[in-house]
């Protein structure tokens, strides 16, 4: 099997403090907290021959695990890099100061400055602490990056321009979107945005595609292709591992049904070769607008695209 790298999706716990909607998370029949044994066992597969990048993640809230602090430990000295995603309710100036350096980036979901949306988007989150929060880090990081992920639901576009500026103001310049807003497995099928709509607003808005955070390198993303029998990218650049320590098929397995090993057993490379020698899963595989989403001609699009990203950036 080819040695290409992925990325690793942590999920230190599937519950979460707030309740939006185009999140399925009713799905989890047992939300559950990382232990700390599987947690250190985590850190012990992600070595940087398999693995350019671990995201802090899942579809729980990492901010609310009871052993935040120690598992922020954890991470600082480790080869591979670590990032974030949050809410962004729970990340008071503590949190936040604690976080610094020892994660690359910390990527705040955030909606519409227009509370009424936000409060449909983002339900049960309180708005204000949150955007205080965003103000904090902004303050606080010397050494980890603050970005905002913007949500790509429709009914967030129209306030769009009015977020974007509010948080540019307040000096927060890495603002990203998916081009693709990612169905769940079809449970979002009546908030299907074309791609070419979401591609132009990310070019207009001079946001960051969300997509190139999941590539090492043009090579890496290729070899992906060409090593995969079914040419899903999302699945074949991602491995999830959830709060119970179980590799899962992909990120589309909302309900965590579908294990192939877990990390106390397996190894990275050990799954993704099980995984390849897996077939397609119906039961989340047939109602996903992710499947098939990158033909080759999207595939080189969106290649030139990271490559232009990059020289730019240089």
């Amino acid at each position: 099997m080819s040695s290409y790298r992925i990325a690793v999706n942590v999920e230190w716990t599937s519950k979460c403090n707030a309740l939006c909607p185009m999140c399925p998370r009713d799905l989890i029949a047992n939300p559950m907290l990382m232990k700390e044994q599987t947690w250190r066992k985590t850190l012990e597969r992600l070595i940087p021959q398999d693995v350019f990048r671990a995201v802090i993640a899942g579809y729980g809230e990492p901010t609310t695990h009871t052993k935040f602090f120690e598992f922020v430990d954890d991470m600082r000295g480790h080869p591979i890099r670590f990032d974030m995603v949050s809410n962004g309710h729970q990340l008071d100036a503590e949190r936040i100061r604690h976080l610094d350096g020892a994660i690359d980036l910390l990527l705040i979901s955030f909606s519409s400055i227009d509370p009424d949306v936000y409060n449909v988007v983002h339900a049960n989150l309180d708005q204000a602490r949150v955007m205080e929060n965003i103000q904090t880090a902004q303050k606080l990081f010397k050494q980890t990056r603050l970005a905002i992920s913007l949500t790509p639901m429709p009914e967030c576009l129209p306030s769009l321009p009015d977020t974007i500026a509010w948080l540019r103001a307040q000096g927060v310049e890495t603002l990203t979107m998916s081009p693709t807003l990612y169905n769940r497995g079809g449970n979002l099928k009546e908030h299907e945005l074309a791609t070419g709509k979401l591609r132009q607003l990310i070019q207009q808005h001079r946001l960051r595609s969300q997509e190139f955070d999941f590539v090492p390198s043009v090579q890496d993303i290729f070899q992906q292709w060409f090593s995969n029998r079914f040419k899903c990218v999302p699945r074949n650049i991602d491995v999830f591992i959830a709060s119970s320590g179980d590799y899962l098929y992909c990120y589309n397995d909302i309900a965590h049904k579908h294990p192939i090993g877990n990390v106390a057993d397996m190894s990275i490379r050990e799954v993704l070769a099980r995984r390849e020698g897996m077939p397609l899963i119906p039961e989340l595989c047939n109602g996903c607008n992710m499947l098939g989403r990158y033909d080759p001609k999207e595939l080189v699009k969106a290649g030139i695209s990271y490559a232009r990203a990059k020289l730019k950036a240089a």
